[in-house]
């Protein structure tokens, strides 16, 4: 399955923001296909382009049709999406196992994901024209989604789906220190606790075991050894960098 060869047709639309808001959860997981079926409402309404958020290439080259067999022409699979349960339907999935299945499908021409009405959904006419039923999971007590709403949802399902969904790699970590530059870290840590008198309230040798478990565990890198040294030389001798810094007080 290719993103690119993804349309989401919007059938019988009323409402510009639903356009709008659409288009953008569209662009936001890489679908630029947008196919408005007997709209109720302009996609350049002010509000639609409000709502895009700047996904301005989607609605401008939003495809407009009569009906719903014209917007799925050259398509090899469509997937209708409905809350209602319909009897004698087509096969019914929910949202992920749809959208792993438009995944696997291979062939020529695109796949069409179909949303229906704000209000009434989908005809039984217009899920003949798909080969799949399709349903979002939702909480039984209440199963409305605003139609851009189910968009988002299944533009994502369909994102990660295609395997689009990964994150960038993050560059590789650096190192841990030394265990070296931990000694002398710990034996700088310890001079510094002793100093403060922290040492003389607890069991010095458990104490200073426990700190260092602690730093292990943090596994800290050279830079930051370097960084937390720093801070104990502020703490042992004030004085010094007082100075160093210019300060008179």
């Amino acid at each position: 399955m290719s993103l690119e060869r993804t349309r989401i047709v919007l059938v019988g639309t009323t409402h510009p923001g639903n356009i709008g808001a659409a288009a953008r959860a569209m662009r936001t997981m890489g679908l630029r296909q947008l196919h408005l079926v007997d709209p109720q409402c302009r996609a350049d309404d002010p509000e639609a382009v409000a709502r895009a958020a700047g996904a301005d290439d989607v609605l401008g080259r939003a495809r407009h049709h009569a009906d719903l067999a014209s917007a799925l022409a050259g398509c090899r699979l469509a997937f209708g999406l409905s809350a209602r349960s319909r009897a004698e339907r087509q096969p019914r999935l929910a949202l992920r196992p749809a959208a792993e299945s438009a995944a696997a499908e291979g062939g020529e021409g695109d796949l069409a994901w179909v949303f229906g009405r704000e209000r009434t959904g989908l005809t039984n006419a217009e899920l003949d024209h798909c080969h799949y039923l399709v349903q979002i999971p939702t909480d039984s007590d209440y199963s409305s989604l605003n139609v851009a709403q189910s968009v988002q949802l299944a533009a994502w399902e369909l994102r990660m789906a295609a395997g689009a969904g990964t994150l960038p790699q993050p560059e590789a970590e650096e190192p841990p220190a030394a265990v070296d530059t931990l000694e002398r870290f710990f034996g700088h840590l310890e001079e510094m606790a002793g100093r403060v008198g922290y040492l003389d309230r607890h069991n010095p040798a458990l104490t200073m075991r426990r700190l260092r478990n602690i730093f292990r565990r943090a596994r800290l890198t050279e830079d930051e050894v370097r960084m937390l040294r720093g801070l104990f030389s502020h703490v042992l001798n004030p004085r010094r960098w007082r100075e160093q810094d210019g300060w008179k007080g």
